[in-house]
């Protein structure tokens, strides 16, 4: 996304205990690693936000109308960003949040999602946060693809500054951060941003999906769609599978080590 598009809400835990199924995920069978303790993901249930949609395009009213982000108001929400070549934020987003939605359901997690095609338009960020915390979610992620300066490469993870409302998940929402970024750099060839926070890791005080959250939460810009090296990975199918199965693996250690 671009870096002052809204965040919105993605990852929250839910599965079974046992560690056969979450080694073998819905990204077609890609292995992820040992997990510690099993699968912690049993009577939770897990958020996933794929920011933006597919016809946010066709109604720039909605899109610009002002919500309440927690500390000012922002944008509804914004189209994203997209490929030289035309490829669409949104589009990434959800493919990779529906691969990610399905690992976790066949390790039993109950998902929820924040929208379910990539044909309509919104929800507003405010409200994308809402979604998920009334679902009370164990645990969040949202997903985009940043669109910044061509000479930048790599992933940024950006995590909530403390707040009114989210002033409890801030430490925990550091450890999540800590977990993906390993996954992340172990399970796909995406380095860290070279423009965007430190060593991957960055913190946003100006982002609903952060500001209001309930629940841990961090929003990834999974690379730079506007630099041609990170967009012929982001475009990939394969890259999408494994960046699913490196979110699915977080999350599960995560929620093992939090338990």
């Amino acid at each position: 996304m671009l870096r002052y598009l809204a965040a919105v809400a993605l990852v929250a835990g839910s599965c079974s205990a046992g560690v056969t199924s979450a080694r073998t995920t819905a990204s077609q069978g890609l292995d992820r690693p040992d997990l510690p303790g099993g699968a912690p993901l049993a009577v939770r249930v897990i958020g996933i936000d794929p920011g933006h949609n597919g016809r946010n395009y066709t109604d720039p009213a909605y899109l610009n109308h002002q919500v309440w982000n927690g500390r000012e108001k922002e944008a509804c929400d914004t189209t994203g960003a997209e490929t030289n070549a035309g490829y669409t934020e949104p589009t990434f987003n959800w493919r990779v949040a529906s691969l990610l939605a399905a690992d976790l359901r066949r390790d039993g997690a109950k998902v929820v999602m924040t929208r379910h095609n990539n044909h309509g338009i919104g929800p507003c960020v405010n409200r994308r946060a809402r979604i998920l915390d009334d679902a009370n979610a164990a645990v969040a992620i949202d997903i985009h693809a940043d669109g910044g300066p061509t000479s930048g490469r790599g992933f940024a993870i950006l995590e909530p500054v403390k707040d009114k409302v989210n002033h409890r998940i801030v430490g925990p929402s550091a450890v999540l951060g800590r977990i993906v970024r390993h996954e992340l750099l172990s399970m796909t060839s995406m380095p860290t941003s070279t423009y965007d926070g430190r060593r991957g890791i960055a913190h946003r005080n100006d982002l609903a999906g952060l500001n209001l959250a309930t629940q841990p939460k961090v929003l990834v810009e999974c690379g730079n769609m506007r630099n041609a090296h990170d967009a012929r990975l982001l475009t990939s199918a394969h890259f999408q599978r494994r960046i699913a199965a490196a979110f699915a693996a977080a999350v599960v250690r995560y929620l093992a080590k939090t338990r």
